[in-house]
């Protein structure tokens, strides 16, 4: 890193200009996070709008709301929110306002688990039928598939009618738009199956819609894998070529990241490593597109946040577990000098999703204001978190069958 201290700290906060005109009012993003915090309707809680404000108001330029569905049918969770002409226009208006104080960004990440949607809930369905240990699903038809892009356009038309800062469309971490990118699950042999062009065609057709919809002037940003970290998946050359063909299309910024939540697969952000996961394919990305880049996954220092900026290897950083662990990091960052970095927990022998559940109840403290509580062990969290899914499914199946 060159330069002194507070000339790097100047070029993290600086502002940066969209494409389509929105600033970022500095280089720090809150990353998407499903909290599951949504109230088994598809709408958000008061807790959830709580958690918004305290990202808001704790110094993050853009806070990313994971997961937004277009749709109940297909849902990675029972606690995710659904953007749909059926919801609760007031609460998400209420949602909007809160996250947006303080010269943040509010975007919802617009999403469809597809063959991952959460079975208790939904009829899993991706790219191609699969019956695999742990995954089951049936394949989208040709009718289906068309419906996608109109279905990502309303609910960006609508975040935009709430008053959110614009929007993210998830293409990565094994969501539906990233199992049409991988050739792991999408096995077809249409105009939506083959080579990298072919599977690559939902998402190009997503982002149009998207982009027509909302018009010119709201941002709309990708989330897109770098590798999905599985063998026979999407790997970063053809990602590489995904990056490329978006450079052509009205995103206002791409954000990096990588693996995904298929059964029995390690998630990128349950590695024990210590840097950045993704970095250098940020840098290779960098040479194909002009489009302002967003690196996320592995971030736990300053200095770390400091060298992916200043060494151009990407415009914006996303945080999610380190501001989990302390909410106005970014303000103590900038205004009161502050650069501890923040103490991650080590877990070990957790079991498989306990350090997800971990994070994920730690939220529900934050958005309750209880997070000076200890906070629970991983075997707590788990079983936790398994309650509340089970409870919501109840909800969400009593509401979404009438």
């Amino acid at each position: 890193m060159s330069g002194s201290r507070d000339q790097q700290l100047e070029l993290l906060f600086r502002p940066l200009q969209l494409p389509c005109g929105a600033t970022l009012k500095n280089r720090i993003a809150k990353s998407a996070m499903s909290d599951s915090l949504g109230d088994g309707t598809g709408n958000p809680t008061e807790s959830q709008i709580r958690l918004y404000r305290r990202w808001a108001e704790g110094g993050a330029a853009v806070s990313i709301i994971g997961e937004v569905q277009s749709s109940p049918h297909y849902a990675e969770k029972p606690g995710n929110l659904v953007l749909d002409h059926r919801s609760d226009f007031k609460r998400f208006e209420q949602l909007a306002a809160a996250g947006s104080i303080d010269g943040s960004l509010l975007w919802p990440q617009i999403g469809h688990a597809g063959a991952m949607a959460y079975p208790e809930i939904s009829r899993p369905k991706g790219p191609s039928a699969m019956d695999i240990p742990g995954l089951s699903c049936g394949a989208l038809s040709r009718d289906e598939i068309g419906d996608l892009p109109v279905e990502f356009a309303a609910s960006a038309r609508i975040a935009k009618q709430m008053g959110f800062g614009g929007v993210q469309i998830h293409a990565a971490h094994g969501f539906v738009l990233s199992q049409f990118l991988s050739p792991l699950f999408n096995r077809r042999t249409d105009a939506y199956g083959g080579d990298i062009n072919a599977r690559m065609r939902l998402l190009l057709e997503v982002v149009d819609e998207v982009r027509y919809e909302v018009g010119a002037d709201f941002p709309v940003a990708v989330k897109l894998n770098a590798t999905d970290q599985l063998v026979g998946g999407l790997g970063s050359q053809e990602a590489l070529e995904v990056v490329a063909a978006l450079d052509k299309t009205g995103v206002d910024l791409i954000d990096v990241s990588g693996g995904t939540y298929f059964p029995g697969a390690q998630s990128a952000s349950d590695a024990q490593g210590s840097g950045p996961y993704f970095i250098e394919f940020a840098r290779s990305a960098k040479k194909r597109t002009r489009k302002p880049l967003m690196l996320t996954g592995g971030f736990k220092t300053l200095d770390q946040v400091i060298e992916a900026v200043s060494s151009d290897a990407a415009d914006v950083v996303s945080l999610a577990r380190a501001l989990v662990l302390e909410p106005s990091l970014v303000n103590d960052w900038q205004k009161n000098g502050k650069l501890e970095d923040p103490k991650f927990p080590r877990f070990t022998s957790a079991p498989e999703g306990g350090v997800t559940a971990w994070y994920t109840m730690r939220i529900h403290q934050l958005a309750e204001q209880r997070d000076e509580e200890q906070a629970l062990d991983v075997e707590d969290a788990l079983r936790s978190y398994a309650a509340r899914d089970a409870q919501r499914a109840d909800i969400w199946n009593a509401h979404f069958s009438r």
